[in-house]
């Protein structure tokens, strides 16, 4: 029996299963993509219908502009498919001191999207690009056929526009299967020298991020009889170092209807940030989901967050 997580990180340090300050605020723009990944959480796909309006977006920049210093992550999904994203972005600027877009690269590469690149350029955006791995039969196993080809395209494409040395882009690993990531800093090594050698691809950071055990990913855990195993694995691998950094206490989650909760994560599997009469909080309510002291809203799936390195939207968290 697995010991619930966030008794777990209270008995480290009660203050860490409360939230801190607001840093990030990510708007989840929908589950529409032209992938259909194998581990992805959201469930995303072509056939996506959950897209965030204007009006959420409208509200997120006017929030924004009265509050300065704010990380804007954008994700999806994929995010560039949401008909307003264009419209997002161009809303926000210079609210923001840094925007962020996490990008599947392959769109890129989609007819009638080839202004992204130049898009992203001219926004200043910086570029947070999923590549599981550098090796192509990995990526086309967990993305599809092609799709390797299609992401070092893009990468091509991204340096040429000055990204991986003016402009800042970071790629994103995540393991293959039901098992915790290597090293940070010795992935990001093996990716840059592979990719620079293959590819003359360049790029600044590479992020690695544990498989939470919801969406795609836990039906697959649960088709191979895998999730109680995985589910321990991660509570074994369990590092206090970890349990103070983790995401929530200082990020935001918006999804496509702007309903808040403490990651994307949880806004996969339904788990809202709630006030006090249980109603589930929106945007409007941002100052009260994101006071200090306020619980977090943890589940077993979190786990995935203090294994081994630990993991974020930004990478490891203990390296």
């Amino acid at each position: 029996m697995v010991a619930a997580f966030k008794e777990r990180v209270r008995q480290i340090n009660p203050v860490y299963v409360k939230f801190h300050t607001l840093q990030t605020l990510q708007l989840n723009l929908g589950n529409r993509c032209n992938l259909s990944c194998s581990h992805c959480h959201v469930g995303a796909s072509p056939r996506g219908e959950k897209i965030m309006g204007r009006e959420v977006m409208e509200t997120v920049a006017a929030l924004l502009s009265r509050r300065p210093g704010i990380t804007l992550d954008i994700t999806g999904g994929c995010p560039e498919l949401n008909p307003h994203f264009r419209h997002l972005v161009e809303t926000t600027a210079g609210f923001s001191p840094r925007r962020m877009v996490r990008s599947n690269l392959t769109v890129i590469t989609e007819p009638g999207m080839g202004w992204l690149p130049e898009f992203y350029r001219e926004q200043g955006l910086v570029i947070v690009a999923s590549l599981p791995c550098y090796q192509e039969e990995n990526v086309d196993r967990q993305r599809g056929e092609g799709a390797f080809g299609r992401s070092i395209a893009a990468l091509q494409r991204l340096n040429a526009m000055g990204y991986g040395e003016k402009l800042e882009l970071n790629l994103v690993y995540n393991p293959g299967g039901d098992f915790v990531a290597g090293a940070q800093r010795d992935l990001e090594a093996a990716y840059k020298k592979e990719l620079l050698e293959r590819y003359g691809i360049r790029f600044n950071n590479l992020y690695t991020i544990t498989n939470a055990p919801i969406g795609r990913f836990r039906e697959y855990l649960e088709a191979q009889g895998a999730y109680d195993r995985y589910l321990n694995l991660l509570a074994t691998r369990f590092n206090p170092d970890a349990a103070g950094n983790i995401m929530c206490r200082t990020l935001v989650s918006v999804d496509w209807k702007g309903f808040l909760y403490n990651c994307d994560f949880n806004q996969a599997i339904g788990l809202p940030i709630t006030g006090d009469d249980g109603s589930i909080l929106k945007v409007d309510d941002l100052e009260s989901a994101a006071r200090t002291g306020t619980d977090l809203f943890l589940a077993q799936h979190c786990y995935c967050c203090t294994a081994g390195e630990g993991s974020s939207c930004t990478g490891a968290l203990a390296v």
